[in-house]
């Protein structure tokens, strides 16, 4: 799923065109719903799965999982308005999703990947990304221009 989902959205930020006859048709809001709450559901068993796994205590898994979904509930807003003000952090979120699921795949194939490997990959993209948004930042930014008109036409 991580896999398909990730290179599907990958080639619509790079294939896709806007306005044009080929261009998906947007997502119904029952399909954007069901995606949602599977999502949701997969990775709260996740949350659950991590927390029985460090700790022996219920009330401090419960807790545990209970300030994680509350922390990503108070700063998912400010996470979507930096994505989306910064489209290549996308790109590199949708990269790891393809690197996790490649991983799984793997994994899945009793194959071995040291999660150091992985880590380290990971880490060293977020540092690159890093440094292009702060070299970015102190480039003087674009001017749009307005679209070009014909002299004969009306607006």
């Amino acid at each position: 799923f991580l896999i398909g989902k990730a290179t599907t959205e990958i080639h619509d930020k790079l294939e896709g065109e806007e306005g044009h006859a080929s261009a998906r048709v947007k997502a119904s809001l029952v399909s954007v719903l069901v995606q949602v709450l599977v999502l949701d559901l997969v990775f709260s068993l996740d949350s659950v799965i991590t927390a029985v796994g460090m700790v022996d205590q219920l009330p401090v898994m419960v807790a545990a999982v209970l300030v994680a979904a509350g922390a990503m509930i108070v700063v998912c807003g400010q996470i979507s308005d930096f994505v989306e003000k910064h489209p290549t952090v996308k790109m590199l979120a949708l990269a790891f999703l393809l690197l996790i699921g490649f991983t799984l795949v793997v994994e899945s194939l009793h194959m071995h990947i040291p999660k150091g490997y992985i880590y380290f990959a990971m880490a060293f993209s977020v540092f690159v990304e890093m440094l292009n948004l702060r070299l970015r930042k102190a480039q003087a930014p674009l001017e749009l221009h307005k679209p070009y008109v014909s002299e004969g036409a009306e607006t």
